[in-house]
């Protein structure tokens, strides 16, 4: 199946100013990132604060500052196909972001503005991205469609509950009606039981027939809602460190960083990773999780290592002994 969305060997740098008599230094925020998105299929990026997760979201919807450099490619399946990283600013404006490719954001409260009705900026989104349709009747259909009355449209975000304001910040997303949604972080800062909703609405949102990939540092939560993803990648200092399917993941971790993040979670004991990670500007030659935890012993910091599962699909990871633990 061709995917939606198919990422290779994305890599942002961003060099920083020249400080007197000191080196040139420059942030490795993603390097050689791959990954494919599938329409009616969740994959959930997940790992700590400052690994690169955000900037992958950024980089795929050109909103990365000027100084940064992006290599490799991310391909959105169409006709015609784009390369989201090179096409020219005027297509991926006017063509791909919003109608092909849309964004969740982190904060619903604050990507909403606070003197317009949430049906005012929704019946606007749909007359900049849905031309010729029915501004109301379809502000409506998308209200009822992220679990809203249409009436509650009506109402300005400080009326919203914050559950309300973000499924209105979902229904912007497909106002466009995208084949891929990125919803970065969208469980940050909520409650349990509005993460949890939130959670199952991107679901339902995959089931619609989307492919979305989830950003997030809940990995608890993906736990607590397994049927939320179908696919898990874990990212760690600017690279993937495990990718498969979630539950294969989840289950059995094939590396130690995804074995330890599971491991600080109060399912799994609450014993914290010690350490710190590293700076994006110095990071080692070899696995920079291993320079985090020498005693684990199975990372080797290499390209990822790549298994076909005896029950389907395929796992890979930076580790060692692979092939016995995946298959």
């Amino acid at each position: 199946m061709t995917p939606a969305l198919s990422v290779r060997d994305l890599t942002v740098r961003f060099p920083l100013a020249a400080r007197r008599r000191a080196p040139r230094r420059v942030v490795h925020a993603a390097t050689d990132v791959s990954f494919d998105l599938h329409a009616g299929r969740v994959l959930a990026l997940v790992g700590e604060s400052g690994c690169g997760k955000s900037v992958l979201a950024s980089a795929l919807l050109r909103l990365l500052p000027g100084n940064a450099v992006v290599t490799g490619s991310a391909v959105l399946a169409g006709s015609p196909p784009v390369d989201v990283l090179t096409a020219d600013e005027r297509v991926v404006g006017r063509q791909v972001r919003g109608r092909r490719l849309a964004l969740v954001p982190q904060s619903a409260a604050t990507s909403l503005t606070p003197v317009r009705t949430a049906r005012s900026q929704l019946e606007e989104a749909v007359c900049e991205l849905a031309p010729g349709t029915d501004p109301r009747a379809r502000a409506d259909e998308l209200a009822e469609r992220v679990g809203l009355a249409p009436r509650d449209l009506d109402l300005f975000p400080h009326e919203l509950s914050g559950g309300m304001a973000q499924r209105v910040v979902v229904a912007l997303a497909l106002a466009g009606g995208p084949a891929v949604v990125l919803a970065d972080e969208p469980t940050a800062g909520l409650d349990r039981p509005l993460a949890n909703r939130t959670l199952q609405l991107l679901r339902e949102v995959a089931d619609a027939g989307c492919a979305v990939l989830l950003i997030t540092h809940d990995l608890g939560g993906l736990l607590r809602a397994p049927e939320v993803a179908d696919d898990l990648a874990v990212m760690y200092a600017s690279r993937l460190m495990e990718t498969g399917p979630a539950a294969a993941v989840l289950a059995a971790p094939a590396h130690d960083y995804t074995r330890d993040l599971l491991g600080a979670l109060p399912a799994g004991g609450l014993v914290p990773i010690p350490g710190h990670p590293p700076e994006l500007t110095d990071l080692p030659a070899g696995c920079a999780y291993h320079a985090r935890r020498p005693d684990a012993g199975r990372c080797d910091g290499g390209a990822l290592h790549t298994a076909a599962l005896h029950t389907g699909g395929v796992r890979s990871a930076r580790c060692r002994p692979l092939a016995v633990a995946l298959c």
